[in-house]
């Protein structure tokens, strides 16, 4: 087996991410092989769909081009990397259209390959008539679907990359693929690789939201330096599927074990169960070493047989969401802004009833500066002279949508004392629910296109005998708890993101010794009852939790929690990022001894 090094390297993790990454690659005495750039996200389905509305050549990433590559493809070219990324979205070959056309006017000519094949627009109507109900919540098909795409894996790039491509643009695939088709194509792994295709595609898991594995959005945050040129991640990948996680030299953040714990529980449910297209893995037993300043070693991911089926996420029409933010200044503040929001709301209702339109589907309220949304946050901010309330107003009839948004402009006119006009004018934007269900794989075909020249690849086996699952790495049961009490965050790292309507909590304790402690007091009925204000029915609040004792970790998933999904999500916390920091406070009895250690350590 060789002993080559694949540096693949994070570009992007999102549509809005910072270019700083690409010039940090470019930089380095020792250049990746690969650039991967993630653009996508189940909210941005929504938004090239909208975009798709207004330009039939659009559904695709511009800031792809316009921020993340073509200002620097000369250099990227010149060096030899190659380039993957989802940015193609809905409309991956207008994107290579549009792509070619701009890197020629450079006098660039890069070879251009495409995935496509995962838009089932033309299939809705049949999508419609075959029972297909949410795979999270069991609900039936949704009146107004308009669009829906299956999730691609791996093979379909590493197709392209076989065939010669320079730049790699797909649509709907999971994250992860981006790095784990390089992967495949540079050391042959087939199909039966199970356990390196989970290695690749927990490498993958890491590089996907950019800065996130080296300190972006880390607990320990205030412990980071340089977060101004925070350093994009690395992974150094090898054919038995072992990598290190690093970062670019002479770059801010940090590569550790907390920062990699973090990002690899992060969207996870069953961390022994993470289901993609070409593996389902098991990172349960994953462990993380230290082995030099910024270089996290990384091994222990294990896979087992995928399904017969690929996950589909179809957008369905819910009418009309605005937003209205209303900025209150003077003494009571709080008050003043909770009553302010609730006239908007009347005033609103009143020009509804008068016009006989149809009364909203949902309306939200929630207030900055005040504590209400870190309710278990240590001493709160109720007496705050200043407030920013933020008000949701969602309706099927644009015209309700239009008034409500007049009404909270208008406020300043005729409100209390101290509330100011809003610099940011109330929006409107279409409302889009999330609906996910699963489909058998020989129903689609991925295309893979290089230079124009398409091959349409075979579609896979509808049905794979299922593996068993593996048994789980023993949890550490020691007895935990004591007189004295300390703050999660003194014993743990925390991060938290969404998956459709549920969202995951993950808790990785900084010292294995403190898991027992952590376990004890941090129960599903504790969290449920901690975060029981999240739950779209606090009544019937649904928490599990999961072990991953190889990380010293424990894994929570919150159902019911967002809405719907991020689409019709009606509170600012769209996509749960926030969750995991009204955890830190989350009281945890230990040892008197620990207690002290953990002070003395504190600083101040």
């Amino acid at each position: 087996m060789t002993d080559r090094i694949v540096r693949i390297a994070a570009g992007s993790g999102g549509r809005i991410d910072s270019p700083l990454g690409v010039l940090q690659h470019l930089a380095s005495p020792v250049p990746p092989d690969y650039i991967v750039f993630d653009h996508m996200a189940e909210a941005m389905m929504s938004a090239f769909l909208i975009e798709m509305g207004r330009d039939p050549g659009a559904g695709w990433s511009q800031p792809f081009l316009d921020s993340h590559l073509l200002p620097w493809l000369d250099r990227i070219l010149a060096r030899g990397i190659r380039v993957i990324t989802n940015a193609g979205g809905l409309n991956p070959h207008a994107a290579a259209a549009a792509l070619k056309a701009r890197a020629a006017q450079l006098g660039l000519h890069p070879r251009i390959g495409v995935v496509s094949g995962d838009d089932l627009r033309p299939q809705l109507a049949a999508l419609g008539l075959e029972g297909h109900c949410d795979m999270f919540s069991g609900a039936p098909w949704p009146d107004q679907v308009i669009a829906a795409n299956a999730y691609f894996g791996a093979f379909p790039i590493a197709e392209a990359l076989d065939r010669g491509a320079q730049i790699v643009l797909t649509g709907r695939v999971v994250d992860s693929a981006l790095t784990l088709g390089p992967l495949i194509h540079e050391f042959g792994w087939q199909r039966g690789d199970l356990d390196r295709l989970a290695s690749g595609t927990l490498a993958g898991h890491l590089l996907e939201c950019g800065a996130q594995a080296t300190g972006g959005t880390f607990t320990d945050w205030l412990d980071l330096p340089g977060l101004d040129d925070i350093g994009f991640a690395v992974a150094e990948c090898r054919a038995d599927g072992s990598f290190v996680v690093t970062k670019p030299e002479d770059t801010g953040g940090a590569a550790s074990i907390g920062t990699v714990a973090e990002q690899a529980l992060y969207e996870v449910s069953d961390p022994a169960a993470y289901a993609v297209p070409d593996v389902i893995c098991d990172f349960s037993g994953v462990t993380l070493s230290q082995i030099g300043p910024d270089r996290v070693a990384v091994r222990g991911a294990r896979g087992r047989a995928p399904s017969g089926c690929y996950k589909v996420c179809a957008i369905s029409d819910e009418g009309w969401k605005a937003v209205g933010l209303l900025p209150v200044i003077g003494t009571r503040a709080a008050d003043k802004a909770r009553r302010m929001a609730g006239a908007i709301f009347a005033r609103t209702a009143r020009l509804v009833a008068e016009l006989g339109l149809p009364e909203p589907m949902a309306t939200h309220s929630e207030l900055f500066g005040a504590g209400e949304l870190t309710p278990h946050a240590p001493g709160g901010n109720a007496q705050a002279a200043e407030a920013l309330a933020r008000l949701v107003y969602r309706t099927r009839d644009a015209r309700a949508a239009r008034l409500f948004a007049t009404e909270c402009a208008a406020i300043c006119l005729n409100g209390s004392a101290g509330t100011l006009f809003s610099p940011l004018a109330p929006a409107i934007s279409p409302s889009h629910l999330l609906f996910c269900f699963l489909l058998p794989r020989d129903r689609l075909a991925p295309q893979v296109t290089v230079d124009g020249e398409t091959i349409v690849l075979a579609p896979e086996a509808a049905t794979v005998p299922p593996a068993p699952e593996p048994p789980r790495p023993a949890v550490d049961e020691r007895p935990g708890g004591g007189p004295a009490q300390v703050s999660l965050v003194d014993l743990a790292w925390v991060r938290s993101g969404d998956k459709g309507n549920l969202f995951n909590l993950a808790v990785i304790a900084r010292e294995a010794d403190y898991l027992p402690h952590i376990r004890a007091a941090l129960t599903a009925g504790a969290m449920a009852e901690w975060m029981a204000h999240e739950f779209d029915d606090p009544a019937r609040r649904e928490v599990i939790r999961h072990d991953a004792p190889g990380l010293n970790a424990l894994n929570f998933v919150l159902a019911e929690t967002m809405r719907g999904s991020t689409g019709t999500n009606l509170r600012m916390d769209l996509a749960a990022k926030g969750m995991g920091q009204q955890l830190l406070d989350f009281p945890v009895p230990v040892p008197e001894a620990l207690a002290r250690q953990l002070r003395a350590r504190a600083p101040g």
